[in-house]
């Protein structure tokens, strides 16, 4: 703010508002400085942005900009209304002023403002009872549609909840149940449930979040044959981090693993990365797989690499929160995947072995015997492939 207020003198009025004015006031690190302000969102953000020595990167669906600067950076936005043509689609925004800006927000918590130039200054702006409802530590919607408008909002309602500690008032809560039973979430594209599902997963209470939606029916509202195992999506996170997995497609995995092939269509419609879905999808599919054959017999280091190789990081995340032994899986993810052959084809055929099916029988048989510790170094890896290979 030191470089901030001085840099928005002259400018049109601007606000602090949303997360930012909720963290200032519970005294909590936030992650984004969002700026509300009364004219045009890029033509201010340019003016900022010379002011500071900094850049502009604008958007132009929402007349917004982020301004960009050494040491920070700042979202400014143009105050408006919205509305939504169907239920769960994105808003059509219009300019407007600072109380139909907030008036369209989400939660109260959320439809605060603070001054930041003139004689405003540090005025905090508060006509939904925000502050109050900071101090009843309560999420309540601003009106009877919101989840309706944007389903999204039901699964931030539950973020918040489990990450301030927070909880719907009956009247949000009998709304959201309410939402959710008349098919509110199927309104929404995949790609913003993805997104919602992503910020979700990726929170320290996900767990919790997870069980709280189940109670509210979210996951069969979102689809029939979802069900949110909070304790299984948590061990897989927790596994992630031993296998150097994605903790939040770990945990996606852990929620459609109950039914992948069923459950199949519907992550494909969450448009994925390609690398994101095959991921989630062979962790679902292979897991339990994986499980059995590490706990059926007690593997060579060779049979632990033959049986996880080229599985992603997420199906061994998965294979730990369902139960399997660590030790071959640690095994793998902390030593096995990484051994090599000194020696290549090239060797052998210079040694004089001729291309074809016995070079690669070699290859893969004096790997599976330096897996196992019955040769080390160069020299016994040719001696031993020449041999199988004649």
């Amino acid at each position: 703010m030191d470089r901030l207020l001085p840099a928005l003198e002259g400018l049109p009025p601007a606000y602090l508002v949303g997360g930012g004015v909720r963290d200032l006031m519970l005294a909590t690190e936030s992650p984004d400085l969002d700026i509300a302000v009364e004219a045009d969102a890029h033509a201010t953000a340019r003016a900022l942005a010379e002011r500071l020595g900094g850049f502009v990167v604008e958007h132009d669906r929402f007349a917004t900009a982020k301004v960009k600067a050494e040491g920070f950076a700042v979202d400014i936005a143009q105050t408006r209304t919205e509305h939504y043509p169907t239920p769960g689609a994105l808003p059509v925004v219009a300019p407007a002023t600072l109380a139909a800006d907030l008036r369209r927000r989400d939660f109260t918590i959320n439809a605060m403002a603070v001054a930041l130039r003139g004689d405003d200054l540090g005025h905090l702006h508060d006509p939904y009872g925000g502050r109050r409802d900071l101090d009843g530590r309560t999420v309540r919607v601003l009106h009877d549609k919101s989840f309706l408008d944007d389903p999204t909002r039901l699964l931030r309602a539950v973020r918040y909840e489990t990450r301030l500690g927070f909880h719907m008032d009956a009247h949000t809560e009998r709304l959201a149940r309410d939402a959710i039973e008349i098919g509110a979430l199927k309104t929404l594209s995949g790609t913003r449930l993805r997104d919602a599902l992503f910020l979700l997963l990726a929170e320290h209470e996900a767990p919790s979040a997870l069980k709280r939606l189940h109670d509210l029916g979210a996951d069969r509202g979102i689809h029939p044959e979802l069900e949110f195992d909070a304790t299984l999506a948590a061990s897989a996170a927790i596994g992630a981090g031993e296998v150097g997995a994605d903790r939040v497609l770990s945990a996606l995995a852990a929620l459609i693993v109950r039914d992948p092939h069923t459950l199949d269509p519907w992550l494909e419609s969450l448009g994925l990365e390609r690398e994101q879905r095959d991921a989630v999808r062979r962790a679902a599919r292979d897991a339990s797989a994986l499980a059995e054959g590490l706990g059926a017999v007690e593997l060579s280091p060779s049979g632990i690499y033959a049986l996880l190789r080229g599985e992603p990081p997420e199906a061994l995340a998965l294979a730990l929160a369902l139960g399997v032994s660590p030790e071959p899986v640690l095994e793998w993810a902390s030593r096995l995947r990484f051994i090599r052959l000194d020696i290549t084809g090239d060797d052998l055929i210079g040694a004089g072995v001729e291309p074809g099916p016995a070079l690669g029988r070699a290859l893969s048989e004096t790997l599976r015997a330096k897996l196992d510790g019955e040769i080390e170094g160069r020299e016994e890896e040719l001696r031993y492939a020449l041999q199988v290979a004649r």
